[in-house]
């Protein structure tokens, strides 16, 4: 039975809405070439959208613009021929490494997530203005990006933040950030959110990085140069993916079968991954994560000073947990530099928007414990009225069923239009109208609440308390010259 706050369960075209007519006006003078400022808005392009190539799955559905704003971002925007006046603005995860914008990012995302699309809505999506690390920054380009969508085409009947892993945390601090802004946004869709913050939310992969050197003793072997491990990796080094992998696998053999494994690379892979909780189909990235997104973090970001720590942390599930806790290396943090990475990233809960999420339980990247922080986060400031969270039983993390979407991105609809909260289930029971269109199944799991994040990531201590930083701490934080991560 559906209940009275279930969003519509009707096919996809009949809960669009008629384009307003400054939209409709505001898109036929951009494909006549004529496009005056339609919006207050000003101007922040360098490289007005030029008309592009849409993705496949959107081809002769949409018209799509590429372009580049003046912080050197590119970006891409679509309408639907059959749009319903409303946008989704995209934050895409990673962080991708590397000093400039990625001009194929934001196209390759628009193909990825061509389901909103498909549903009517517009879509902009920001590459950032530079790879790395830096959640502020990307935040603020993407807002910048609905700014130069809304200068171009008119102000949209509503705007939706849409977050994916990293880009989870990116809207989530948008949503702080430029959501009190009348008008800017109506609501937060998150989906397989890294939602535990900077200073916090990788500290599974603190762990990976000492508990794996304790083993394997590779990565630096003694006979190289010799740093701290939470640099992730040295300055200068030139180490590659294809490198570590080799390092990884001469270690633990872990994408070898069983029976090809020296008895030693064996125990050594149980002994990591009971330790740290990772699944061994992710150890690679997880590693890779914990080796060179560390040292952009740390060397890039942090003009090398230290936010990890693991002191405190008591290492179990070994076959001798005595000898690893007594061999394995340790180290504190620098105060400012955590304090920056917590700035930069870590979400104080003040969202006074509607949030959705949507994770997979058996998410081997963002572990599910991340939505635990979350409802934390917002329950800690008294704004979890704020938030339902969808869970279902898929095992992916870089994409989840188009129906599910296309299901989460409607509830959230339906609430922001209505006021009326959906519940868990009557978004699951909603999925399969959208199902009959996208084919891809419908996985949720309504009655799944998960554990806390401290039972799946070790914390530090005074690491149990959410939010990870207070309203109060951002803004006296904000007032120390250079604080944060440099954009």
């Amino acid at each position: 039975m559906t209940r009275p706050d279930a969003p519509p369960n009707t096919p996809r075209t009949a809960h669009r809405r008629g384009r307003p007519a400054l939209v409709a006006a505001a898109l036929a003078a951009v494909l006549l070439g004529t496009l005056g400022s339609v919006s207050a808005a000003p101007a922040r392009a360098a490289e007005p959208p030029a008309v592009a190539d849409c993705p496949p799955a959107l081809a002769e559905k949409a018209t799509c613009w590429t372009g580049r704003d003046t912080g050197g971002a590119y970006y891409t925007m679509a309408v639907p021929k059959d749009w319903n006046g409303s946008l989704v603005v995209h934050a895409h995860g990673g962080p991708d490494l590397g000093d400039a914008s990625d001009p194929a990012r934001s196209t390759e995302d628009l193909g990825r997530w061509a389901v909103m699309v498909e549903e009517g809505y517009a879509w902009a999506g920001s590459a950032y203005r530079r790879g790395g690390y830096g959640a502020r920054m990307a935040a603020e380009d993407t807002e910048n990006v609905r700014r130069l969508f809304t200068q171009r085409f008119g102000r949209p009947e509503r705007t939706y933040l849409h977050g994916q892993s990293w880009g989870g945390d990116v809207a989530a601090k948008a949503a702080e950030t430029y959501g009190a802004r009348r008008g800017a946004y109506d609501g937060v869709l998150l989906t397989n959110g890294v939602l535990g913050g900077g200073s916090r939310g990788y500290d599974y992969r603190v762990d990976l990085r000492v508990v794996y050197q304790y083993y394997c003793r590779n990565h630096p072997r003694p006979t190289e140069p010799q740093y701290p491990l939470w640099q992730g990796l040295r300055p200068g080094s030139t180490m590659t993916n294809a490198g570590l992998d080799a390092r990884l696998r001469e270690c633990t053999g872990y994408d070898s079968a069983p029976a090809d494994r020296t008895a030693l690379q064996q125990r050594n892979l149980d002994d990591i991954l009971a330790v740290t909780g990772i699944p061994e189909r992710t150890l690679e990235s997880h590693l890779r994560f914990a080796t060179f997104t560390f040292r952009d973090i740390v060397s890039s970001r942090l003009d090398g000073r230290n936010p990890w720590s693991n002191r405190g942390v008591r290492y179990s599930g070994s076959h001798d947990d005595k000898a690893l806790n007594a061999g394995v290396e340790r180290f504190s943090a620098d105060p400012a530099a955590r304090r920056d990475l917590s700035y930069d990233s870590d979400l104080t809960g003040r969202v006074d928007l509607p949030v959705l999420t949507l994770h997979a339980i058996d998410d081997p990247t963002a572990f599910v414990e991340h939505e635990a922080a979350y409802r934390a986060t917002l329950d800690g400031v008294g704004r979890g009225r704020n938030l339902v969270q969808t869970f279902t039983k898929e095992s992916e993390h870089s994409s989840l069923s188009d129906s599910e979407y296309a299901a989460s991105i409607a509830a959230l609809d339906a609430w922001a239009r209505t006021g009326r909260k959906p519940a868990p289930h009557s978004i699951a029971a909603s999925c399969a109208t959208f199902d009959a269109t996208y084919g891809d199944g419908c996985f949720y799991d309504p009655g799944f609440h998960p554990k806390p994040y401290a039972s799946r990531v070790l914390p530090r201590p005074g690491g149990l308390h959410w939010p990870a930083m207070t309203a109060a701490q951002e803004r006296a934080w904000s007032r120390i010259e250079g604080v944060g991560i440099a954009p």
